[in-house]
């Protein structure tokens, strides 16, 4: 790895940094209360580039590596967690609709993700299965031309999303992942309902569930090979696991960084709070803990772009990165006393927020188990 940025990464920094600071920390807590990201601000996100801008240009992309890609995603966290989760599933799913999508299919949906016109949601988990996404209940039957499901999906951007990702059953086949096909699914369709969930944080992602009762597709938008979609589709993750572990990084380190002001401002018994070891100690502590995950999270974006296996590394980002940024947050709220605990200060916000990401995308537990599986094998791993 080469850790000197090159322009083309300060350049990207550069525009995801003075969005951040400029508009989304002053919105941080308003987008709480509205409960979604305002479509304008998607767009001018978009129109910036910083939305899935892995993706070729061809397709509305920036064509940058992965990488840079990740950078983006701390830079817009440090402003707004949230905002971040919309560049995530963006990146996520432009990457399965670019690579599995019919031609003509991906051409329609994937430069208005990029812009920011169009959300599109990803459904892999249903609300009685949480992190068991290898047997869902959701099913797709093949009539003519045409597919037809039937089932119920959780999905982020519930509210917004003009389309979604789903995973559903195609065969007889009851094993785990077995006769799982993936199709994209436009949400204005007969039969699409959504339900709303009250969550006590990432309330401006809105997540919720889509209810599909006899919703009927074109069959093009199947996506990849019909029983395939799970293995085929799920490649992917490993890269959104590590935008994942950067998003949370992103608002710990803000929080870090107003801490370290806030210690050297404040001051008891007539001198700075940062005089006292038991204050500036725990800082140097989550600096150092925060600098090493973002490094995990680097690494695993090269190797991505550098064509070498990234699994373990990947769960290895889902795990630790949302939990570092946690327990750093935590601290930081800690050390503001009263003022931490109060809701004038988005500290107690952030805390809640990033609790979440310790449980959408895989918890702590499966990503631990993918990586016992790589090192073991399935047969000798729990």
């Amino acid at each position: 790895m080469d850790f000197e940025r090159t322009d083309v990464q300060d350049r990207y920094c550069e525009r995801a940094r003075t969005i951040a600071e400029k508009k989304l920390l002053p919105g941080y807590a308003a987008r709480e209360r509205d409960g979604r990201i305002e479509p304008e601000l998607r767009r001018e996100i978009g129109g910036l580039g910083l939305i899935a801008p892995e993706i070729p240009v061809e397709l509305g992309g920036q064509g940058v590596d992965r990488l840079t890609s990740g950078m983006i995603t701390e830079e817009i966290g440090r402003g707004d967690i949230n905002v971040a989760y919309l560049q995530v599933v963006g990146s996520l799913v432009a990457q399965i609709i670019t690579g599995n999508a019919r031609p003509e299919l991906a051409q329609h949906w994937v430069p208005k993700i990029c812009t920011g016109e169009e959300i599109v949601g990803i459904g892999l988990t249903e609300p009685h299965a949480g992190s068991d996404a290898g047997m869902p209940r959701l099913t797709a039957r093949r009539d003519g031309d045409s597919y037809v499901l039937d089932g119920v999906k959780s999905l982020s951007f519930g509210a917004d999303a003009a389309a979604v990702v789903v995973f559903a059953r195609t065969g007889p086949s009851e094993k785990r992942g077995k006769d799982i096909s993936a199709f994209l699914v436009p949400l204005d369709l007969p039969g699409v309902t959504r339900e709303a969930y009250s969550d006590m944080g990432t309330r401006a992602v809105g997540r919720g569930a889509v209810h599909l009762d006899g919703v009927r597709i074109p069959a093009d938008h199947l996506l990849g090979a019909e029983g395939r979609g799970f293995t085929q589709v799920m490649q992917g993750f490993d890269f959104s696991r590590a935008l994942i572990g950067l998003q949370c990084l992103g608002s710990a380190q803000q929080t870090l960084d107003e801490t370290w002001r806030y210690v050297g401002e404040r001051e008891a018994f007539d001198r700075p709070l940062s005089t006292n070891q038991g204050v500036a100690f725990p800082l140097a502590e989550a600096e150092t803990l925060l600098s090493a995950a973002r490094l995990l999270c680097h690494q695993t974006l090269w190797l991505k772009d550098a064509g070498l296996p990234h699994t373990s590394q990947a769960a290895m980002c889902k795990w630790w990165a949302p939990k570092t940024a946690y327990d750093v947050i935590n601290q930081c709220l800690l050390l503001h006393g009263q003022y931490g605990y109060r809701t004038e200060l988005p500290i107690e916000q952030r805390l809640r927020d990033v609790l979440g990401l310790q449980i959408g995308d895989g918890t702590a537990q499966i990503m631990k188990l993918v990586i016992a599986r790589q090192r073991l094998g399935r047969e000798l791993a729990p």
